[in-house]
């Protein structure tokens, strides 16, 4: 990355990493049938009641969001799966200049995985159990204008084993970060297109993987599950990253010098990273036993300047660059599964406590990780597209070149077109090394253009 910035420092601002989109989810430890079973066991209640115990657990979840609604004044509204959920919340929370709190709650109806009865018909040799179910159940979108993120949502399944999904922006984040500590900014959607202090912006922005993550993650847990309080009172969530983006982001002085840039990259980024090097931007190498699938893929968005994003998808993971608002460059790197990559830890082999490279998780505590292994990324990815050339002084004096012309007394001239067969064999007597001693006169042009049959003619009629 540091050579990139080095060659284009004039066009460029400056240049920060920070999380972007990020999934978090959490699992309490009655995810399978067993431990479902043992839970149940726990609260003295029957098997075969399963059913009306998810069904009314699920209505008292539903009943908690209503009421939490009505508290605040907000909508609970019932959605259809095609809306864009965060749009019309966003829009509400600007419509009534919601601040911090609640925004509004979405229910939808989704497909979830859940627990089912088997009866002793169904296991004839064996007493009737729980066992894990594909279901459709309600769903629901809690959103919040936090002071701390920004407007974030909290999706919670109504149906045992009732996990929960979060989702914030890194970037909502640092902006209030930067608010807080006196630093100016310009910003658009989800990118800085101006920062004052770059340096601070970056270190503040390295803080955000070392939050405590399952605190703020449990608080917004407990708000949304009325059970916390009474029956899961002694049950904590595991917290885990589903997904993970970490863009780096190259702000540019101004669209021109973004825009003539741009297609270059773009090329060389489809024509020449090919499966080898997309590896190696991941920090892998690749080897004959690999069996996944490495895809690139060129797309077009309409109504998006200029409208066109790279992607390189390795397996579940995937790095890619477009452009924002036509002044940042962003190259990220998105992550689902973790496990591609190590983490250095503490292991325990053969009863001795050892620090060895393993494979990382999705655990929260791995987020440091996430973080070094997707900068590490997007710095080869720039690396490697420092090799583009910034084609703008040679394609002004190509203009310049041919560009009809006028001398003083008024005397056209055509331009110098490099495709056709005339110029070029002029251009290419001109250029010979015969004439690098001392020089070349009218005389000589026309010796050598003589010997070319288009130019014979012409070679013959000096005033030509």
């Amino acid at each position: 990355m540091k050579e990139f910035i080095r060659k284009y420092e004039e066009r460029i601002h400056g240049a920060l990493s920070c999380f972007d989109r990020m999934l978090f989810r959490g699992y309490l430890p009655i995810m399978s049938g067993w431990a479902m079973a043992g839970f149940l066991d726990r609260l003295h209640q029957d098997f075969s009641s399963l059913k009306p115990f998810l069904l009314a657990n699920s209505e008292r979840v539903k009943n908690h969001a209503i009421a939490l609604a009505q508290k605040h004044g907000r909508p609970f509204r019932y959605l259809a799966s095609n809306i864009k959920k965060e749009e019309a919340a966003r829009e509400l929370a600007q419509r009534h200049g919601i601040q911090h709190g609640l925004v509004c709650i979405f229910s939808i109806l989704e497909p979830c995985r859940t627990f089912s009865f088997l009866f002793k018909k169904e296991r004839p040799n064996q007493r009737p159990f729980v066992k894990s179910a594909r279901r459709k159940c309600l769903h629901l979108y809690f959103y919040f204008m936090d002071r701390q993120f920004g407007l974030i949502h909290v999706r919670i399944q109504t149906w045992f084993p009732m996990p929960i999904q979060v989702y914030l922006n890194g970037h909502e984040w640092l902006a209030r970060k930067l608010e807080a500590n006196g630093v100016r900014f310009t910003k658009h959607d989800n990118a800085f297109l101006w920062i004052e202090d770059m340096v601070r912006a970056q270190m503040f922005s390295d803080r955000f993987a070392n939050l405590n993550w399952p605190k703020i993650l449990s608080n917004y847990a407990k708000l949304v599950t009325p059970q916390m309080q009474d029956i899961l009172q002694d049950c904590s969530h595991y917290w885990v990253t589903a997904q993970s983006e970490l863009s780096t982001d190259i702000l540019f002085r101004s669209r021109q010098c973004l825009s003539e840039l741009y297609p270059e990259l773009l090329s060389h980024g489809t024509l020449c990273f090919g499966a080898k090097e997309v590896m190696t931007f991941l920090g892998r190498k690749l080897r004959g036993n690999f069996e996944g699938e490495i895809v690139s893929d060129l797309s077009d968005f309409a109504g998006r300047m200029p409208g066109c994003r790279i992607k390189h998808r390795v397996k579940e993971n995937w790095i890619k660059m477009y452009d924002k608002s036509g002044l940042v460059l962003r190259v990220e790197t998105v992550i689902n599964n973790p496990e591609q990559f190590k983490v250095r830890k503490k292991v325990i082999r053969k009863g001795k406590n050892k620090v060895e490279w393993v494979t990382m998780r999705k655990g929260v505590a791995y987020l440091f990780r996430y973080q070094q292994v997707s900068f590490q990324a997007n710095s080869r990815y720039l690396e490697a597209l420092a090799a583009v050339d910034d084609p703008t002084k040679a394609k002004r004096d190509l203009d310049r070149m041919t560009t009809r012309k006028q001398d003083t007394a008024g005397r056209g001239c055509s331009g110098f077109n490099p495709l056709a067969r005339r110029d070029a064999e002029l251009f290419q007597s001109v250029m010979d090394g015969d004439h690098c001693l001392r020089g070349f006169a009218n005389k000589d042009i026309r010796a050598r253009l003589a010997s070319t049959p288009h130019l014979r003619k012409c070679g013959n009629e000096p005033k030509k």
